[in-house]
């Protein structure tokens, strides 16, 4: 991954729906930068995990756009086994609710499997629960770390990396899944502790994964790759353009019943978030 010696990041989107993965591909083609595609389990079911796949592989064989796909947010070792076998570059094994020695245990178990039937995949680990849900939220995530004393420890990330042999680490440091309602207006901002990125950086000496993006603060996005945050995820950003761009279409149309004439406008406003955050996160 050049992105780690240029200080960029790749952004990490996810989707649901046709109308989602057309708008990411169309901004990686026209902007000419690497994308990749997330599905959590619960994405996978709607989409199909081979159906994901598929997609991917077609735009990035028929149009040579840089499209990767990983699956994103896997809690058990079958469902890692069901996503590589299908053809997917990446997965990610979600550990993060578990104590931090049963994490690296059931994570050194994913990365054994995965690598078994694909020598090559990318594997990431999480260290530090910060909630599940890419929705709009009226609280905090219950039992999520979002204190300084609650973030992941550079020690804990070494150590994490050291024995489960992952390519990337997901830490809490600062970032959470969702929006809180205070979050959707733009008013308030997540931040991220700059100087923990620096530290775990040092320590774990790999990949660094952001989740939960949606609605961190410009500066801190910028400031948090040059740290060395290699990928970017955004998703409930994405989830409010798609409802914004889907009423947009019904409005327009209210007679209307054909998706194919009423989705565009989902297409063309999710597509404008990823372009902004795509621009972002490759700004040198």
């Amino acid at each position: 991954m050049d992105a780690e010696s240029r200080q960029v990041a790749v952004g990490h989107f996810n989707i649901s729906d046709i109308a989602g993965f057309n708008a990411v591909a169309e901004a990686a083609e026209e902007l000419k930068l690497p994308v990749i595609i997330g599905v959590s389990e619960g994405e996978r079911e709607f989409v199909g995990v081979y159906e994901a796949a598929a997609l991917v592989r077609v735009v990035r064989e028929r149009k040579g756009v840089e499209i990767f796909l990983n699956a994103d947010h896997t809690h058990s070792l079958a469902r890692i086994e069901e996503a590589v076998k299908a053809g997917f570059d990446a997965v990610l094994f979600d550990g993060s609710k578990l104590s931090l020695s049963e994490n690296i245990t059931q994570t050194k178990k994913a990365v054994e499997l995965a690598r078994a039937i694909n020598p090559n995949i990318f594997v990431e680990g999480e260290i530090g629960y910060i909630g599940g849900s890419s929705a709009i939220l009226k609280e905090t995530p219950e039992g999520a770390a979002l204190s300084p004393e609650a973030f992941t420890k550079p020690e804990e990330a070494e150590r994490f990396v050291k024995e489960t042999g992952v390519d990337a680490l997901a830490p809490a440091v600062g970032n959470m899944h969702g929006l809180l309602e205070s979050m959707v207006s733009g008013d308030v901002k997540k931040r991220l502790d700059i100087e923990l990125v620096k530290k775990i950086k040092e320590s774990a000496k790999c990949f660094l994964v952001q989740h939960g993006g949606s609605g961190t603060a410009d500066e801190d996005f910028v400031a948090g790759i040059k740290a060395g945050i290699n990928i970017v995820h955004v998703n409930t950003e994405l989830r409010l353009a798609w409802k914004k761009g889907v009423e947009e279409g019904l409005a327009e149309n209210p007679d209307e019943i054909a998706p194919y004439k009423i989705l565009p406008d989902a297409v063309s406003d999710i597509k404008e978030v990823v372009m902004a955050r795509l621009k972002l996160f490759s700004q040198k």
